[in-house]
């Protein structure tokens, strides 16, 4: 099954090469679950759903009844964004070598990534999905002003302390809103060291500017990525302007122990 179409694409596969290097790079600046969590698959574009936790039994039954064990499963999302390729300037390219624009091949794929970050770390509660921040059974700890700099070392010190008091003892990463994040290059006063390599040597896994809105330290067996699809470019047509091309992913977070996240709240 061939649900990418490109063999109807009229370009040479270079070209492809070209779309394919520029949608992967794109989409590589904005992800941050994949450099911590593990990532499984990709197990191709039939997964569309995926069984979690063990099997239950569902309620007690009387006395000559027999009992009903079920397992619980959760939706792999597709997550798909259109874009187009200008016929002219394509032209152009293979004609006279001019450079190849692909602005808009690459704004999807940050599309299609951001999109995959929100499913990490917020799920999507109508899909009945959980993210790392509002999993059920989460650590939290008070987060504080990060404006000195002692704040935020103790600040996530006392995340990791309440992770491993849990029995998650690491390694950990650190994701954090672009604002904590960019308040992390500042030296400690006469030295050398910025206050991101500090919380680095802590969160071994790597500390990361994500699209949220609350800081959350997270051990490693918190969870996987489960790929069906990974990243991929598509074709959809031609309207004799544009080649309609499209982006696609299908994914979703394993949520294995919601207790090795602590979001640092407020």
């Amino acid at each position: 099954m061939n649900h990418l179409n490109r063999e109807l694409a009229p370009f040479p596969a270079h070209i492809w090469d070209l779309i394919d290097a520029a949608a992967v790079e794109a989409a590589k600046i904005r992800l941050t679950g994949r450099r911590f969590l593990e990532v499984e698959g990709p197990y191709g574009l039939g997964l569309t759903a995926l069984e979690v936790g063990g099997d239950d039994s569902c309620g007690d039954p009387d006395e000559g009844e027999a009992t009903a064990i079920v397992s619980k499963a959760v939706s792999v999302p597709m997550l798909r964004k259109s874009c187009r390729l200008s016929t002219r300037r394509l032209a152009a390219h293979l004609e006279r070598g001019t450079p190849l624009t692909l602005t808009e091949v690459e704004d999807a794929a940050e599309a299609v990534a951001r999109r995959e970050e929100a499913f990490i770390y917020l799920g999507q509660p109508e899909f009945g999905l959980e993210g790392l921040l509002n999993a059920k059974g989460h650590n939290e700890v008070k987060g504080v002003d990060w404006s000195t700099l002692d704040a935020a070392l103790n600040n996530v010190l006392t995340a990791i302390t309440s992770l491993d008091e849990a029995g998650f003892h690491g390694p950990y990463a650190l994701s954090l809103p672009p604002a904590q994040y960019n308040n992390l290059f500042r030296h400690y006063e006469h030295t050398d060291l910025l206050q991101i390599e500090h919380l680095k040597s802590l969160c071994t896994l790597g500390v990361y500017k994500a699209g949220i809105d609350q800081a959350a330290v997270v051990d490693r067996h918190a969870g996987a990525i489960i790929l069906g699809q990974d990243l991929r470019v598509g074709y959809a047509g031609s309207d004799g302007i544009h080649h309609q091309l499209f982006i696609c992913e299908s994914m979703v977070l394993r949520l294995d122990e919601p207790e090795a996240v602590c979001v640092l709240t407020g």
